[in-house]
C-alpha cells in the first residue's frame, strides 16, 4: 500500500495529520509506504519544516509551485489538503484515513 499525504506547512491541520500518519507508520509492521507532498513555494520553509516535525524525508517531496500546480488540480485539493491509501495496483481505497483509521483499513 501506498498512504499519498498531501500538506503544507502554513496549514496547521494538514501538517498534524501529515506528522501523526508518519509516525503511526514508522511504528508499524504493516506493508505500507508514505509518499508526502508539500505544496510549500519556498524549499527553505519546507526543508525547516521536514527537520522540526522530524519527517523522513526518502519520501518526501515539495511541490514548489504550490496550489498552482498540476498535481494540486489533478488531486482537487481545492477544499483542503487530504490523504489517499492507495493499493498495489494503485487503486484509490480510502481517502482522508486517520491514524485510528488507518490499521482497519489494512485489515
Amino acid at each position: 500500500y501506498v498512504l499519498l499525504s498531501f500538506w503544507a506547512s502554513y496549514d496547521a491541520q494538514s501538517r498534524m495529520q501529515n506528522v501523526s500518519l508518519s509516525n503511526a507508520l514508522r511504528s508499524t509492521s504493516q506493508d505500507v509506504e508514505m509518499v508526502s507532498v508539500s505544496f510549500d513555494e519556498y524549499k527553505s520553509i519546507f526543508n525547516e519544516t521536514i527537520k522540526k516535525d522530524q519527517i523522513s524525508t526518502s519520501n518526501c517531496f515539495v511541490e514548489l509551485a504550490g496550489v498552482s500546480s498540476d498535481l494540486y488540480q489533478t488531486y482537487r485539493l481545492k477544499r483542503g489538503f487530504k490523504n489517499f491509501l492507495l493499493d498495489e495496483n494503485g487503486v484509490i481505497v480510502a481517502k482522508d484515513v486517520t491514524v485510528s483509521e488507518l490499521s482497519s483499513y489494512l485489515n
